[in-house]
């Protein structure tokens, strides 16, 4: 038996959150064991322990989009017993049992070694969060943008996307503005290396023009909704966009304009199924281009038993940076 954030369903599609005894023998059949050291808590994650709807595909789930631990046993030819592997995204914590838990049984095309720069414990608070602004850093990267363009704006750079896409963009030396609707944080993303912090109303325009005074070389965005339309509007001729998120909507109320009379790319980033080159480049890169005393910054940790009460709370916007769940806490 182990220990695992256990969701299950009613006949009235009421959902109940409990940490649970789970018996080994209901894994999933899956081609590589792993004993979890370390999983997080994501917004995804937040919505599927309270309930919400659009996330989990069956129950009973275990959730949890992001672990690190060690492998146990393989029947594939790409992993054996003591690897140090992660996991983020392949629908894991949606359609698969997932990683608030402290085993896990995952197909290996889904794993990715965790570089030598990384313990478990790192690797988890990287995330999906962390993987995901890499995504978008390297999107960046690919469509021109340099240091040299001019400034890049990072949108809820409170939260895990935006505090590691913070840290990656000041380390490679970009000038990053941070936007947030929590300003009494702005210490804490100055520490991380943004060089100026504004707040969330300044993009807040519901209804905005589409083009604006250019302001930004390019931008990592994980709000979406008008916030991502006012920063595509006020984007420089030829620059870049990278989307991975809507925590403020799924909705773009803008033109064609920004796209086809400044040459804006609006690159959009899939952090769940990517192809294993391109994750593994992402996590190479991590290892170089992310401090790890930032990343110690943004991270706090708390045991299983706490991740249902995290859940709630990421929900309403109290919480910053990245938290680690130490499962066998």
């Amino acid at each position: 038996m182990f220990k695992a954030i256990y969701l299950t369903q009613d006949e009235e599609k009421n959902v109940t959150a409990n940490l649970s005894d789970v018996d080994e023998a209901d894994l999933p059949d899956h081609n590589v064991a792993i004993d979890v050291e370390y999983s997080t808590i994501n917004y995804k994650d937040g919505l599927a322990i309270m309930g919400k709807p659009g996330v989990v595909r069956n129950y009973p789930m275990i959730p949890g989009i992001d672990l690190a631990g060690t492998v146990t046993a393989s029947d594939s030819a790409d992993y054996s017993a003591g690897d140090k592997v992660v996991l983020n995204g392949w629908d894991v914590g949606e359609m698969h049992w997932g990683g608030l838990a402290q085993k896990s049984r995952l197909q290996s095309d889904w794993l990715v070694p965790i570089p030598q720069a990384f313990d478990t414990k790192q690797a988890a608070a990287i995330g999906t969060a962390g993987y995901t602004a890499m995504l978008c850093v390297l999107a960046l990267e690919e469509h021109g943008v340099t240091p040299e363009n001019g400034p890049i704006l990072v949108t809820g750079a409170s939260g895990g996307v935006g505090s590691t896409a913070v840290a990656i963009l000041a380390k490679l030396g970009f000038e990053v503005t941070a936007s947030t609707g929590r300003l009494d944080e702005t210490d804490y993303l100055k520490d991380l290396g943004a060089s100026s912090v504004i707040d969330r109303s300044e993009l807040g325009e519901e209804n905005p023009r589409p083009l604006q005074k250019t302001l930004w070389a390019g931008v990592v965005d994980a709000v979406g909704s008008h916030t991502l339309a006012n920063a595509i509007a006020q984007t420089n001729a030829n620059g870049c966009v990278a989307a991975c998120g809507l925590a403020q909507g799924p909705g773009l109320p803008t033109s064609v304009m920004p796209f086809i009379l400044r040459g804006v790319t609006l690159a959009g980033v899939n952090s769940v199924h990517v192809p294993f080159a391109r994750r593994k480049m992402a996590w190479d890169r991590m290892a170089t281009d992310l401090d790890a005393n930032k990343l110690e910054q943004m991270t706090e940790v708390v045991g299983l038993n706490d991740a249902i009460g995290v859940a709630e709370k990421i929900l309403q916007g109290q919480i910053r940076g990245r938290v680690v769940v130490d499962v066998n806490r």
